[in-house]
């Protein structure tokens, strides 16, 4: 009997482990397809196959359910590693092998990322605490893939500040987070930079040339 019962308890922990993951899963698909804002307890549970309790039951606030959301699709779909491109001395061969893992990211991830940055020029997003603690591990990420990115790149004059290129390719990540085909050239503002000839540029249009990115 004991032994039964301790069989019992373990397959009643898999089983809500099951739905637990179902759930997160079916939030995931949602976010993709309708995206954050209009992702409803109802459409979840429907999905996943379960009632409104349930949900509750695993999730008894949005912040945990997003959070379980978010770990699932990094888990599933990490974003691009920038230790391997910090080894790369050369910048323009580093910002090629940045750019093509980047696109090749947000064209497989191109419908979560177009709504949550909608979502994200929301109001009522804006000001939402849990969405910016949500998102942390993201903004956390892409600032590291800025100053990767944006280290040894040579300046036109002592107007190019640091900050100035950290801004650059900061807007770029953006850009290319909420668009994953961007108009190259309008990712990396690098006039505005004080970039000479070797900056980011003509990397960018050279690999759009070559339709490495497109």
């Amino acid at each position: 009997m004991v032994r039964r019962g301790k069989y019992e308890l373990k397959r009643r922990a898999e089983r809500r482990e099951e739905t637990r993951a179902r759930i997160a899963r079916a939030t995931l698909e949602l976010h993709e397809t309708v995206g954050p804002s209009l992702t409803t307890i109802s459409a979840i549970a429907e999905r996943a196959g379960v009632g409104r309790p349930t949900v509750y039951s695993h999730f008894p606030d949005e912040l945990s359910l997003f959070k379980a959301c978010s770990s699932l699709d990094l888990l599933e779909n990490p974003l691009p590693d920038p230790a391997p491109w910090a080894k790369i001395s050369d910048p323009e061969e580093r910002l090629r092998s940045a750019l093509i893992e980047l696109y090749a990211y947000f064209r497989r991830r191109e419908g979560l990322w177009t709504n949550i940055m909608r979502d994200e020029e929301m109001p009522r997003m804006k000001v939402n605490p849990d969405v910016q603690e949500i998102m942390q591990p993201f903004f956390a990420h892409w600032g590291r893939m800025r100053e990767t990115l944006a280290a040894g790149w040579r300046a036109r004059d002592s107007r190019a500040t640091r900050p100035q290129l950290h801004d650059t390719t900061g807007r770029f990540v953006r850009t290319t987070a909420g668009r994953y085909r961007p108009r190259a050239l309008d990712c990396l503002d690098v006039r505005a930079a004080g970039l000479d000839a070797r900056g980011p540029e003509p990397v960018l249009a050279s690999l759009v040339r070559r339709g490495a990115v497109t």
